[in-house]
């Protein structure tokens, strides 16, 4: 165990984090398959462990800058392929994901590009929706660069409070947090998608 604990630190130590993590984040934009989260988070709370908190801003600020990339990638696919040309992109509830983006765009924009970035295949159908509708790319930056700052701030957090809670034991502190961000994750995306099957309902009330 010590050995893997101290392979860990080295591994984070390295300059070579941040390039991978500017990596994954910014694939993550358009290719939700790549755990940007995970990275993120297990990162954070080796560092935590380590007592070494002050390598978390620049951590953190590679994430949000990559986000945003990855988002803005995701915005321009969309502009220029639209949401159907590939296979996964009609999937039913690839399809279902997109048509809720679409519908909500129009009516809370800044809300929706904000919280997506928080779901994996959201955030992608979101922001390609918003590209694909042509929605003003001067808009879109800022609110991609606020959205991946707040995502990085909140993963920091995670991997911050499981490395407090489990000091200098670098790999229980990674997993802790890893699995309190998929929980967080599953909740967010239990709570989207019951949102979503209410809003068709709502639409017939009304």
């Amino acid at each position: 165990m010590d050995v893997i604990n101290e392979l860990i630190l080295q591994t984070v130590a390295s300059p070579w984090l941040y390039a991978v993590l500017f990596a994954v984040t910014v694939i993550d934009g358009f290719f939700p398959p790549v755990p940007s989260e995970t990275v993120l988070v297990a990162a954070a709370a080796v560092l935590a462990s380590a007592g070494d908190i002050w390598a978390l801003l620049p951590l953190g600020l590679v994430a949000a800058i990559g986000a945003a990339v990855g988002d803005n990638i995701a915005f321009g696919l969309g502009r220029r392929v639209g949401t159907t040309r590939w296979s996964w992109m009609r999937r039913p509830r690839v399809v279902a994901t997109f048509t809720h983006a679409e519908r909500a765009l129009s009516q809370r924009s800044a809300a929706l590009i904000l919280g997506a970035r928080y779901i994996p295949v959201g955030r992608v159908a979101v922001n390609m929706s918003a590209g694909a509708l042509r929605f003003p790319w001067r808009r879109f930056v800022p609110l991609s660069l606020v959205a991946g700052t707040s995502w990085s701030a909140l993963s920091l957090t995670i991997g911050l409070l499981a490395g407090s809670w489990v000091q200098e034991q670098p790999l229980v502190s990674a997993a802790v947090g890893v699995v309190i961000a998929l929980a967080l994750g599953i909740v967010i995306d239990r709570v989207a998608a019951s949102r979503r099957r209410r809003a068709p309902v709502a639409q017939l009330a009304g």
